[in-house]
């Protein structure tokens, strides 16, 4: 009896990847469809921002609402103040946010939102100026626009060609596009960023100096120069740091600690400085209370300015392989020692 042949059914994820692909494809041919059309429009409307002595009010109503929220979200984010309103709610008395002085951005792919179109009059009469983002150049609220920046896009990422995808894609990046080129006009740099996000990590890292993290006072470890490498580990040990800041003594001797009036530099005495201090009176049979940490110290260990941005210490430590640095000032008697950090400091501040 001849065995029925076995149909190969086709694999569903396969059909699926292809799709997925199909939709991110689209999404950017409509970007990049939509970045080859700007031109003085897009300048004009620049310029009304840029002029804007108010606020700039962005609206929008479904997707187009979404994709508004966001985009004021950055504008208020990279230097130009912004917020939100519903379109139905500034219907019945969040229309009062808006001012004279205010620039409106309207999202709306057909351009004959209805919840848009009952406002823009008034906001019109207000005496504020109107620059409407939408996929229909002759539409409503584009003829109401001072300015209208047109984003439309060949279809839809959906198979129906009916749910907002390639559209929505196309006004996000032409709203991102507004916010970032008057970003570059109006200087706004990587301080300013970070004074507006100073509760995530680039802000930390932009904001957060050396000597907000570094350890000072009591909390250093330090010796004086003619301290054994024996009164270092102790310190060392005291502090919980893998090193110890050797100071120059001026003739005050101390065998550990320092004094105040004279906290410069002479050396650090480290981790790999012990291991060699050990290694030499193991060979040769030394006390190690007796062998002087200055013969073991590095006297030019890396530092860095209590003014400088922590992210440049955490950079010098990986750079050079460390994980504690000296913070000191210089001036005209050597190196001031202001205070030390480590990479556990950093951690604590989030800075890593």
């Amino acid at each position: 009896m001849n065995a029925v042949p076995q149909l190969h059914k086709p694999d569903p994820s396969l059909a699926r990847l292809a799709l997925a692909r199909s939709v991110l494809e689209i999404e950017a041919q409509a970007v990049s469809a939509l970045a080859k059309t700007l031109g003085a429009e897009f300048l004009a409307a620049v310029d009304l921002i840029l002029a804007c002595k108010g606020r700039v009010v962005v609206s929008g109503i479904g997707k187009s609402g979404h994709i508004a929220r966001k985009v004021a979200a950055t504008f208020a984010s990279t230097g130009t103040p912004a917020f939100f309103v519903h379109p139905a709610e500034a219907s019945h008395g969040d229309l009062g946010m808006v001012t004279a002085d205010d620039v409106m951005v309207a999202f709306s792919n057909s351009g004959e939102t209805s919840e848009l179109l009952a406002i823009v009059p008034i906001v019109k009469r207000m005496g504020a100026k109107l620059i409407s983002i939408t996929g229909v150049p002759d539409s409503g609220l584009a003829q109401l626009a001072d300015v209208h920046l047109e984003a439309s896009v060949a279809k839809e990422a959906c198979p129906m060609n009916l749910a907002p995808t390639a559209s929505t894609t196309a006004a996000l990046a032409l709203g991102d596009a507004l916010a970032v080129t008057c970003l570059d006009a109006r200087g706004f740099g990587e301080a300013d960023f970070a004074r507006s996000h100073p509760g995530g990590t680039l802000g930390r890292r932009l904001l957060t100096r050396v000597a907000d993290v570094m350890r000072t006072g009591n909390a250093m470890p330090t010796v004086d120069e003619t301290a054994t490498v024996y009164d270092a580990i102790l310190e060392m040990t005291r502090k919980g740091m893998g090193m110890a800041v050797v100071l120059k003594s001026h003739n005050q001797s101390l065998s550990s600690g320092a004094h105040a009036e004279n906290p410069y530099l002479a050396g650090i005495f480290t981790d790999g400085n012990l291991r060699r201090a050990l290694e030499l009176a193991s060979g040769e049979g030394a006390d190690i209370k007796a062998l002087p940490v200055t013969r073991f110290m590095s006297a030019h260990p890396h530092r860095i300015a209590p003014d400088q941005l922590a992210a440049a210490a955490l950079a010098l430590m990986e750079t050079h392989k460390i994980t504690q640095l000296i913070a000191a000032t210089s001036d005209a008697h050597g190196e001031r020692l202001d205070g030390v950090l480590n990479m556990q400091d950093l951690f604590k501040a989030k800075v890593v």
